[in-house]
């Protein structure tokens, strides 16, 4: 399994905001880390169990992390960087994380180190057509009294991975990287 992370905090690279609501209302932000009764209100977990599981444990009271925003589907469209696999296909999947902790929120160089020990130990994982690509974003934490007003922290885009010949081989393989990402979650959260 390939494992990487990148720093994407220039002007033009996206950024995430907290808390979130699209537009029309139809999506928002839920503190699943307050309320993890709420992870089935979120469609994407909804629809794949594997998801709603890594949702889970990411906001359980014990981790210093939780999610900010999530989507999975499945694409026919392979990168170039991709080719590599093989494979005709994949299943993709991304969750933003954020530390639950505030002043960790504010520390890039948390989100680095973060960053740099879970590529480390999921590049000991077996090789497999699957990867993670952990992207460290700014983020807004907006004022929950005062939603004008934001302090500039951090996120981490975690995007993961699973190619395959069809689409069932490809969700196999995310299954089991996601798996893999969230036990090195648990892993480097404890250190």
């Amino acid at each position: 399994m390939q494992a990487d992370y990148a720093v994407e905090l220039g002007r033009e690279d996206p950024a995430l905001e907290l808390p979130w609501q699209s537009e029309d209302g139809s999506s928002r932000y839920y503190d699943l880390k307050r309320h993890p009764d709420l992870v089935l209100q979120i469609p994407e977990a909804a629809r794949e169990p594997e998801l709603s599981a890594f949702l889970s444990r990411v906001n359980a009271p014990q981790s210093p992390l939780q999610s900010a925003k999530c989507d999975a589907w499945y694409s026919q469209e392979i990168s170039p960087e991709e080719e590599i696999f093989g494979e005709a296909g994949k299943l993709v999947s991304y969750v933003d994380l954020i530390f639950a902790g505030d002043g960790q929120r504010l520390s890039l160089d948390c989100h680095e180190t973060l960053a740099k020990n879970l590529c480390a130990l999921l590049k000991r994982a077996p090789e497999m057509s699957a990867s993670v690509e952990l992207v460290i974003r700014r983020c807004y934490y907006h004022l929950d009294d005062n939603p004008t007003e934001s302090s500039s922290g951090f996120s981490i885009t975690t995007y993961v991975s699973g190619f395959g010949s069809d689409e069932a081989e490809a969700r196999r393989r995310w299954s089991i990287a996601l798996t893999l990402l969230q036990n090195a979650l648990v892993q480097v959260a404890r250190t």
